[in-house]
């Protein structure tokens, strides 16, 4: 006989007691009821490509089941992926790696939490930039840290080495970096960055950046990864990369950490005892994303480019919204804020409304340390863009009623 746990009896754990479930995957949820409930949805919601991973990387994956390749690797992934990983640095960004400084994990989110949970102790501080993608300051309670934030819409969301100096207290370990950022889309310059990490190098201050969007960035800006820094400027550096975005890799959960190799053997504890390996299959899949053709990539960032051109500017057109040009990524984060007041109070009214009255889906910037913004992904198709676009004009002039 078991005895159940009543739901009124179950005590979680204090630290994720604090942590607040994801945003994201709550409007990704609120999509799919309304949908099941026969609704004609238009969903800005996803932080995903709306591309299939390219026939090259599919062909891998099968060819490596058909050799048997399903067994564990090592924990910090096979030797081919590893080589991969350090070939593109190399290549691309000149910059070099060892392979006890290159670790496979389980999407670019296990790369940040091995980081954060193998570095941080109970009290220390960690400064993030708002707004900042939703995960960042869960990780840190979950660790028993502090999340501390540096506020940047006076910058239009594009963070400064002066901006940094003036957060940092005696209590900061750590800070987490996110260019090109989600959810603003917008891009640390290169030499901006550069001067970062100078100062948090000099206050020995560790660093992690996430740069899941590495390659989808829009000319006159710049790719750049911190990877390309002098070694002298990597001593405290982890740089947290991903095959979600750039090869439309989502659901096949793989990425990737580069760092000192002292902060790596503690990632692989983490990693050893938690997800051990990163899936096989994956790997493999992975290893021809890297070495194979790009060319889906530069097909990918010309659909995005030519998204982004036209959403900016019907955002533009809407009545009391306003919207800085994301560099980066593939999202959009308007400013509703002239739209707020009466029964629409918050940035999480105004998504909620747009959802129940017009099914349209997007993100509550207040989710991301941002109220008065929205998400809006344009990971879509150009139809559901427009449509979606026409909605959300509806919705902002019945306000003015």
């Amino acid at each position: 006989m078991t005895t159940k746990i009543a739901p009124d009896q179950f005590q979680p754990s204090m630290n994720v007691a604090k942590m607040q479930a994801s945003s994201t995957l709550a409007a990704m949820l609120a999509a799919e009821t309304l949908r099941a409930e026969g609704a004609d949805v238009v969903d800005f919601g996803p932080g995903e490509p709306d591309f299939d991973t390219p026939d090259n990387i599919k062909r891998a994956a099968a060819a490596a089941m058909q050799a048997g390749k399903t067994k564990y690797t090592a924990t910090s992934g096979t030797r081919e992926l590893q080589q991969a990983i350090i070939d593109l640095y190399r290549n691309t960004f000149a910059a070099s790696y060892e392979r006890n400084e290159v670790m496979a994990t389980s999407g670019g989110k296990q790369a940040i939490f091995n980081a954060v949970v193998s570095l941080i102790n109970p009290g220390d501080e960690v400064l993030m930039a708002k707004p900042y993608w939703v995960t960042f300051p869960e990780v840190v309670v979950f660790a028993g840290g502090v999340p501390a934030f540096i506020e940047t819409e006076e910058t239009g969301f594009v963070l400064s080495a002066e901006q940094v100096a003036q957060s940092i207290t005696p209590r900061t370990k750590l800070v987490i970096l996110n260019s090109p950022c989600n959810p603003s889309g917008r891009v640390i310059p290169p030499a901006e960055f550069q001067k970062i990490m100078e100062l948090l190098v000099d206050r020995g201050v560790y660093v992690i950046t996430d740069e899941c969007y590495l390659r989808f960035v829009y000319p006159p800006a710049q790719v750049f990864s911190a990877a390309s820094l002098p070694a002298a400027l990597r001593t405290r550096l982890c740089v947290a990369g991903s095959f979600s975005k750039t090869y439309a890799m989502t659901g096949w959960r793989i990425g990737y950490a580069l760092a000192p190799r002292e902060w790596t053997r503690e990632m692989l504890k983490v990693q050893g005892h938690s997800t051990s390996n990163a899936n096989s299959i994956a790997q493999a899949a992975a290893v021809e994303a890297l070495n194979g053709p790009q060319d889906s990539v530069a097909a990918m960032l010309a659909e995005y480019t030519a998204r982004r051109s036209w959403l900016l500017n019907a955002l533009r057109e809407i009545p009391r919204l306003s919207c800085n040009e994301p560099e980066g990524a593939f999202y959009a984060f308007p400013s509703v804020s002239e739209c707020l007041g009466g029964e629409v109070k918050t940035s999480a009214d105004f998504a909620s409304r747009l959802l129940l009255e017009e099914h349209t889906v997007v993100t509550d910037g207040a989710a991301f340390g941002a109220e008065g913004y929205l998400r809006i992904s344009y990971a879509t198709s150009m139809q559901q863009l427009e449509e979606g676009v026409k909605r959300i004009r509806r919705f902002v002039e019945r306000l003015d009623r």
